[in-house]
């Protein structure tokens, strides 16, 4: 799969990457950034990461030992000029930091609609839940387990997904799963899940280096869905078995809005992601 990650001729990435003027801000919920608003303990483990987004609350994300045989085995660790323009990362090992905010996501998949973008490697993954290595989600403990969530399968092919609480199934109507391209591990890439606004059924886009959809699905909304903490690194605070969901791997920045950004938003965001970490877009 070494294709998506050719780099576009030097016009085209000129023209994409001066596209860009800021990262969008209307919307924007979380910043996580590894060069910023990181706490390490006395072992150099990451306890805290602190969201750069000037909305309101200020969220942080936080170890959670709950469920941990070990105190302080589910914190990530810090990798100094990790991308190719040697910005950070965070290492993720089946670790996690969780959100405490119970509620501040749940608008995102009742009918508002999200962005996320994520500039992320991927290292081999272990042995958990088959399919399920996830690098961030809000999903709700028990019940149907609404909320939203970006995944890998076992062999690093990249999915998205809503669940809007209708039923368990994985997958179903009201659980659909929309696949990528398998990708390429240790390699830093720059991925989008976009859902559009609504109450009926709208339309989710899964994107790899470029506006263009890799992927598309259909979920129906269900502004009743209570989705649960937000977390990076798995996907939910899922306290009963640690990691068993989690993805290896590492993640520069991770962005997230408040509805589906416009193309020309969404351009300029990934632009904006191609330079600061030395990421290619594609064609």
């Amino acid at each position: 799969m070494r294709h998506f990650l050719l780099l576009t001729s030097a016009c085209c990435f000129g023209r994409i990457v001066a596209s860009e003027a800021a990262l969008p801000q209307e919307g924007l919920l979380l910043d996580l950034d590894a060069a910023k608003g990181i706490t390490l303990d006395a072992e150099k483990r990451v306890t805290d990461w602190k969201s750069q987004a000037g909305a309101a609350p200020h969220l942080n994300f936080v170890k959670q030992d709950q469920g941990r045989k070990i105190a302080a085995s589910g914190c990530p660790s810090l990798r100094a000029q990790a991308t190719p323009n040697h910005q950070p990362s965070v290492v993720f090992r089946q670790q996690e930091l969780v959100c405490a905010d119970e509620d501040v996501f749940d608008e995102l998949v009742t009918g508002k609609g999200y962005t996320w973008i994520a500039v992320l490697a991927v290292h081999e993954q272990r042995v958990g839940v088959k399919n399920v290595n996830s690098f961030f989600g809000n999903l709700r403990n028990g019940a149907m387990y609404e909320g939203i969530w970006g995944c890998l399968d076992d062999d690093n092919t990249l999915w998205m997904g809503s669940r809007n609480g209708k039923s368990f199934g994985r997958f179903d109507r009201n659980n659909p799963r929309v696949s990528g391209p398998m990708l390429e591990k240790n390699v830093f890439h720059i991925v989008c899940g976009r859902m559009q606004a609504g109450t009926g059924e709208v339309k989710l886009s899964l994107h790899l280096g470029s506006v263009k959809a890799h992927a598309e699905g259909v979920f129906p909304v269900n502004p009743q869905a209570n989705p649960s903490r937000m977390a990076v690194g798995q996907e939910r605070d899922a306290i009963e078995h640690p990691g068993h969901e989690s993805f290896d791997g590492e993640i520069a920045r991770f962005l997230l809005w408040r509805g589906a950004l416009s193309d020309d938003a969404l351009t300029s965001a990934m632009g904006k992601m191609a330079k600061t970490y030395g990421v290619k877009l594609i064609e």
